[in-house]
């Protein structure tokens, strides 16, 4: 697992210059990204990323699709394996609906209904597993979609080029003390809870499925403004969760205010935390930098627990009795 994320940013650059053959995609005004697991977090990123555009999205992660669903919508349907009940479900009900659709797997059920169907498909290789596929699809997904998704090439290749840089710190060519991602995992004892601001939430989302799967431990996230009115009251009680803030460098002023309030309230209270800054850039860049440093930390802390990051045997546990 470590061997792949230490390719993060290579993966992304081939998928991106890849041949794979863009869709054109005109008049939509909604745009519906459905899938599970790492899947899920693809369409976390692509709300955050179409948050400030004309575009309304919708995160489908489960078996229904919603109301508003017609003529002017796309709805995404991403499953690396290809054999997710859930989007295959999503799937097979967009039929019956007046709505464009595409479907990115690396093969299974979903590329053999689309095909049958003549729905848009493309066929994204797993590397490894799902969630350590991830920048193969988000790169892949933002070249196809280029047509409805307002980011230009010079973005992208920016995003690419910070985790580049990111890299040389915190891949395993860096076991130093000056690894961000190692020093974190080395951290994060007993429950993390992670509290991020608006913007930001598809890295917490992220980092809290990653820490579950690959570390096989709890986590849970808590939006920084909407916890001041109410998760900010636990920490009155002594507990194993430790809190972690993810910031952005360009946070909301009165975010940031924030921010300075809580840690405060940690410090005058001896609450141990920690923080991690975004990269400078666009909301790309900020997001996929961030999930990379995050996850990175999660495979170092599985091997610090001797843990193999890679089986997710409770998931299959429950897939086996779908």
């Amino acid at each position: 697992m470590h061997k792949v994320y230490d390719r993060w940013p290579q993966l992304a650059r081939n998928a991106y210059e890849s041949d794979i053959e863009p869709v054109d995609f005109n008049d939509i005004n909604h745009i519906v990204f459905a899938g599970m697991g790492g899947s899920g977090a693809i369409g976390d990123l692509f709300n955050s990323i179409l948050s400030k555009t004309s575009i309304h999205v919708s995160v489908v992660k489960g078996y229904l699709l919603p109301k508003t669903v017609d003529s002017k919508t796309l709805v995404v349907i991403t499953s690396a394996s290809g054999n997710t009940i859930e989007s295959i479900t999503v799937l097979n009900s967009t039929k019956d609906l007046d709505c464009n659709v595409i479907g990115f797997s690396s093969g299974g059920k979903i590329e053999d209904i689309c095909k049958k169907t003549c729905i848009n498909y493309r066929n994204i290789p797993l590397y490894a597993n799902p969630r350590a596929s991830f920048p193969i699809y988000v790169y892949s997904i933002l070249k196809v979609l280029n047509s409805i998704i307002p980011i230009d090439k010079k973005s992208i290749e920016n995003s690419i080029s910070k985790m580049e840089i990111l890299s040389e710190t915190i891949s395993t060519k860096n076991l130093s003390t000056s690894n961000p991602s190692l020093s974190l995992a080395k951290w994060i004892t007993g429950i993390p809870v992670i509290y991020y601001p608006w913007g930001l939430q598809a890295a917490a989302i992220r980092f809290k499925n990653s820490i579950q799967e690959n570390m096989k431990n709890h986590a849970m996230i808590e939006d920084v403004i909407e916890a001041c009115h109410n998760g900010i009251v636990s920490w009155e009680q002594d507990s194993i969760v430790k809190p972690l803030l993810i910031r952005g460098t360009e946070d909301y002023i009165k975010t940031k205010e924030r921010w300075e309030i809580v840690k405060k309230y940690f410090k005058e209270n001896e609450i141990d935390f920690r923080e991690i800054f975004s990269v400078d850039g666009s909301i790309l860049s900020k997001i996929i930098n961030m999930i990379y440093l995050l996850d990175f930390a999660t495979i170092y802390g599985a091997i610090i627990n001797k843990i193999d990051p890679n089986p997710v045997n409770s998931i299959d546990y429950i897939k086996e009795r779908l």
